[in-house]
């Protein structure tokens, strides 16, 4: 799922960067359908008019930054 959307700025993750730098882009197919300064405000903006799951909403940024997300847990495991 949304795969396509993923290789699609994987393949274009550098001239993207020039033109979007920091800024979350959203994907659709092969289709860059805006850019914008929040996560909230591109996710809040492409639900008015397209179902949640086809779309990728990704933060634009140089290298494996741009890929990589971090979570973390208060969880402690014994």
């Amino acid at each position: 799922m949304l795969e396509k959307e993923f290789n699609h700025y994987l393949s274009h993750q550098k001239e993207l960067v020039k033109k979007y730098k920091g800024k979350f882009i959203i994907i659709k197919g092969e289709e860059i359908l805006g850019a914008y300064e929040t996560e909230k405000e591109a996710y809040e903006t492409i639900v008015k008019d397209h179902t949640v799951g086809s779309f990728l909403i990704q933060h634009c940024l140089p290298g494996k930054e741009g890929i990589t997300q971090s979570f973390h847990s208060r969880v402690v495991f014994s």
